[in-house]
């Protein structure tokens, strides 16, 4: 589990229920501020087409578990609280918050597209959830730009002539956020700004801590509550907005995975997380029927109720992440019979080498060459891999 997914939105718009929804956690639910306090961290899943059928096998794995060829691969959900305006001041629960937040490889902003809580997750009508991304995107933007202004206090406070480059200390300053230098330097550059932060005003380096922010905290936005009459409307004009263009959406509704979820786990419907339709198999109240009803419509014309692929969003399409299987010598098998046992999340950009130390700096150190089962072809260690590859990795370790 190597990607943490962090679950972050006002109070009130429905997080732990998605949370819960995507988890087999049960954090508590409710309509009024920080019913979340502390962090829950769960284990969720995200759906990779499991590889085994093409090789004429089924696999057997040993982490997540595999239903009608789709493998549900293990990462990390944390639901994080505390988010209110002047979070990066420390108002509400916001050091914490920020702390919490800044465990996650990605987030999702669960957003209430209802329009019915305001900024602080208080009842309301007509709310715009245009609003809510603003004001999470500024608090995140004035968190990086106090930090960002500390190394420009360190780096003007240096001996005159010996000081490192401003990237290194933008990189020192903010290594918990994943920024290094050569990232600090191509930022400063790309925004056409000198090495020289005497040269920036202040809206250079907002500019500049936003740029950073967008970079190490990417982000996909959860529409929550789309099954409300009121939803669609706000979905138009939001999507449609361009000042919104570089935001990924996923319409969803964490109520309706919840009940689908709930009434699978009572037999009453055939179900699995993600999919774009249900069965029912069971009996069902009258009240229970028309329930079902409205899941089905909306699930019907948005493809899912959108948890499952509000978390796959942010894996595959914001961070890039390869899910990779590891191969053996038989092929997909191990000595001991198993098949494809794990299929692991790598990277962008992963290369054999980069697989291998993956999983044990000896076989990374003993590395030889990878082996692609599928053509049976050898691979050198700087191959680059594929979604979905398997890959035998021969190693002297």
């Amino acid at each position: 589990m190597s990607y943490r997914i962090g679950l972050v939105g006002k109070p009130s718009v429905g997080k732990s229920t998605l949370f819960n929804a995507a988890t087999t956690n049960d954090v508590p639910e409710g309509a009024y501020p920080f019913t979340t306090i502390d962090p829950a961290v769960g284990e969720a899943y995200v759906r990779v087409e499991c590889a085994a059928p093409e090789f004429g096998e089924t696999c057997t794995p040993e982490t997540g578990f595999c239903r009608q060829g789709t493998r549900y691969v293990p990462t990390r959900l944390v639901d994080v609280a505390g988010l209110i305006p002047g979070a990066h001041e420390g108002k509400g629960l916001g050091n914490q918050f920020l702390s919490d937040l800044n465990e996650a490889d990605v987030l999702v902003h669960v957003v209430d597209f209802s329009g019915t809580t305001d900024l602080e997750g208080e009842p309301t009508e007509g709310h715009d959830p245009r609003d809510d991304i603003e004001f999470l995107e500024a608090e995140l933007d004035r968190w990086y730009l106090g930090v960002l202004g500390k190394a420009i206090e360190k780096f003007e406070g240096a001996y005159a002539g010996s000081e490192p480059a401003i990237e290194e200390y933008v990189a020192t300053q903010m290594d918990a956020f994943g920024v290094s230098p050569e990232l600090a330097k191509q930022v400063v550059l790309g925004l056409s700004l000198e090495l020289d932060p005497a040269t920036w005003d202040e809206a250079d380096r907002l500019a500049l801590a936003r740029e950073l922010r967008e970079r190490t905290k990417p982000m996909v936005v959860a529409a929550n509550k789309m099954d409300h009459p009121d939803a669609r409307e706000n979905w138009e004009a939001v999507t449609n907005d361009p000042d919104y263009d570089h935001l990924e959406f996923v319409p969803a509704s964490a109520h309706a995975e919840k009940a689908l979820e709930s009434a699978s786990e009572a037999g009453v419907v055939d179900y699995e997380p993600g999919s774009d339709g249900f069965e029912v198999t069971g009996e069902v109240s009258m009240e229970q029927k028309r329930g079902l009803e409205r899941i089905r419509e909306f699930v019907d014309e948005y493809g899912g109720t959108g948890v499952q692929a509000a978390l796959e969003a942010a894996l595959f399409d914001v961070l890039g992440v390869v899910p990779v299987f590891p191969g053996s010598a038989k092929g997909v098998k191990t000595d001991d019979g198993k098949v494809l046992r794990d299929c692991f999340l790598l990277p962008p950009g992963a290369t054999v080498e980069d697989f291998a130390y993956f999983l044990h700096t000896d076989i990374g150190d003993g590395l030889l060459h990878g082996i692609d089962c599928r053509s049976n072809r050898q691979v050198g260690a700087s191959h680059e891999l594929d979604p979905r590859d398997v890959v035998e990795l021969v190693t002297t370790a």
